[in-house]
């Protein structure tokens, strides 16, 4: 975990929340120099760059902002604080990884319980891997290699419907070879005539595992996959 990352966004955080106390309801904050126009602006691009990011983060939502804004005037004015940056940094540390494992545990109980549930469903294909997938449109191409270069459409969601990911709906396909994927679309994609429509769920150890793939998929994510074997690229 990037500690000295994640204590900076805190620090972004509490410093536009400093902001809003001082300039909250009832009391405007006047602009009247270069220095003050500046100062705000730097506020606004600061915080519209970070504050996505604490509250998408596991526990980023449960942080007292008003304590946290305190801390970073206290240190910013060289006044006493309670604790030393290395200690501060050790806190943060172990409560976001606390809240990490939290998420990842639940995520994996959640997705375990839909793969379950989704296997008894008409149509649904189980391999001994887990891999889950069902047949929208079969068809009569040859299957991939892992060697060979493939062409896809695909739109990716999680669980819950969310999509982080659609070459679908940027509306040109992609190419990649095969072998180079995540497990799961390494395995589909062997078993998928050209021409063939799948709809693939893949089980988070077949996917991204723990560590999840940025702020989209978080770890242990059970992902969706509507899959468009397009053609196998013949090298030029």
């Amino acid at each position: 975990m990037k500690i000295k990352s994640l204590f900076f966004l805190a620090i972004v955080v509490a410093f536009i929340s400093a902001s809003c106390q001082q300039g909250g309801a009832g009391k405007k904050i006047k602009l009247e120099s270069e220095i003050d126009s500046t100062s705000y602006a730097l506020g606004v691009l600061i915080g519209q760059q970070n504050k996505q990011g604490l509250e998408t983060f596991p526990g980023g939502t449960d942080l007292n902002l008003d304590i946290m804004a305190e801390a970073f005037r206290l240190y910013l004015k060289g006044e006493t604080t309670v604790m030393e940056p290395e200690q501060a940094n050790e806190i943060v540390g172990n409560f976001f990884d606390k809240k990490q494992n939290e998420t990842s545990q639940k995520n994996l109980e959640e997705g375990n319980a839909f793969l379950e549930k989704n296997k008894a469903r008409e149509g649904i294909v189980t391999t001994a891997s887990g891999l889950q997938y069902e047949i929208v449109t079969e068809g009569t191409g040859p299957k991939p290699a892992a060697t060979d270069v493939v062409k896809v459409h695909y739109h990716g969601t999680t669980i819950d419907g969310k999509v982080f990911d659609s070459s679908v709906d940027r509306g040109e396909p992609v190419e990649f070879p095969v072998g180079q994927v995540i497990p799961g679309w390494v395995e589909a994609l062997q078993l998928m005539p050209v021409g063939s429509k799948w709809k693939l769920y893949i089980p988070s150890e077949l996917g991204y595992g723990v560590n999840g793939a940025g702020s989209d998929i978080a770890p242990n994510s059970v992902l969706i996959f509507d899959v468009e074997l397009l053609e196998i690229v013949t090298p030029k």
